[in-house]
Formats: C-alpha cells, structure tokens, sequence
C-alpha cells in the first residue's frame, strides 16, 4: 500500500511537470525579421571563430539544417502574400524563401537549449514595411501629416485628399494581421504543437521585434530624423 502511495505520489508530480505552460514567443517585423540569409552561406561561418561554435548548433550529425525537437513555429509573411501560413518544427526554410532562414532558427535553437521544454514561436513578418504607417498600433493614434510632408506632396502636384484617405486605408493594416494571426494560432494550439494539453495553458514568455530600414529611408515623414528626437511620432 506504501508503494502504491508513493508511486501514486510520484505519477502526480510528473503529471504536474509535464502540465507546465506551453513557453509562447512572439517574432514580428519586416524584411529583417522574415530573414533573407541563405543556407547555402552556412559553410561561411566555420571561417570565425567567434560564429563557429554557433554554426555547429545549427547542423546536424549529417550536416543539414538542425531540426528543433521541441520547438514550433506559426509563420506567416514570408510566402509571398499576407496570410499564407508556414508551420511546423523549427528548422531553415521559414525564412523570406524556403531556403533562407530567419531570426527564428538560431532563436528557436538557443531557446531549446536553455529551456529545454516545448516552445512556440509566432511569427509574422512582411517586408517593406514601416512603424509609422503599416505597423501602426492604435494607442499612436492616427498618421499625422507633418507640414514639411504636405509641401511636398503640394510641389509633386499630388491629389491630397485621395493620399490622406490612402493613408488612413493604409495605417496599421500589418499590425492588425499581426494580431488576428496570434489569436488564431492560440485559438487552437494543438493545430501547430502536437500533444499540446489546453489544459496546461500558455504563458508569453517573449516578444521579439526586427525592424529593417523603411523609416529611416521615409524622408517625408522624418524630414527631421537628422536631428535628436526626429524620429518621434
């Protein structure tokens, strides 16, 4: 009878271990975030030493691109259209191509180690994007036309009001698609982690964000992104 309290003892322990919640990340942006390294440079990186000993992490005992054991991802952005969704165990291909990586290999990788538990990575990723229009979260409110933008628009002989109501269609579009794309991916779990027990539920353990360069290119808007401060919103 002690036995069988003990071992009855041991089994709910286990099962509260094997209950924890599911480690969720979060991985947005734009061009730099999808990942436009090929896996065709790995070899590359045998040539630093500082960089070595990560490329190892990244193959396996036959030399191809490792596959996460414990790692998932939910990808969309990437395919060539907005929604298209890439998912599966993490490994190369969820890059800009299907031979490119991202920052979620390596993340997905060091992740693993460290944790050493299941792990999802949502990501959503388009390039060409911008912070100050197609990212735009509604606590920034809505675009604001700085006088500089709107000189210029005058000069170029623009149709003001169809490019204000452009903008207005066109702000914050990707940060909605960001949003609908997590909430459907937490809506089902089990669709994208195998085993996944709702009962064990989720905890957001990281949001990780890589811009790229369209705002500091956006002239117009930052006719001040020379000067401090020149590129607040």
């Amino acid at each position: 009878m002690i036995i069988a309290v003990v071992l009855g003892l041991i089994s709910g322990i286990a099962s509260q271990a094997a209950a924890k919640p599911l480690k969720l990340f979060i991985l947005a942006g734009q061009s730099n975030m999808q990942g436009h390294v090929n896996v065709s440079t790995f070899d590359s990186m045998a040539d630093d030493p500082k960089t070595a000993p990560i490329l190892k992490e990244m193959r396996d005992a036959n030399g191809k691109p490792r596959v996460c054991d414990k790692v998932w991802i939910s990808s969309i952005g990437c395919t060539g259209d907005d929604t298209t969704e890439q998912k599966g165990q993490v490994t190369a291909g969820f890059g800009a191509s299907t031979d490119e990586i991202g920052p979620e290999f390596t993340f997905g990788i060091y992740m693993e180690k460290l944790l050493g538990e299941p792990i999802l990575i949502i990501k959503t990723s388009w390039g060409g994007k911008s912070l100050h229009t197609d990212f735009r979260p509604p606590s920034a409110g809505p675009y604001v036309w700085s006088d500089y933008e709107l000189k210029q628009c005058k000069n170029r002989g623009d149709d003001l009001e169809k490019d204000k109501a452009d903008k207005v269609k066109a702000t914050g579009v990707y940060y909605r698609l960001m949003i609908e794309h997590v909430r459907k991916v937490l809506a089902n779990i089990n669709r994208v982690v195998p085993g996944y027990n709702p009962t064990q539920g989720y905890e957001l353990a990281g949001f990780v964000w890589f811009q790229g360069f369209n705002d500091l290119v956006s002239d117009w808007t930052y006719d001040k992104g020379n000067q401090p401060g020149g590129y607040d919103m």
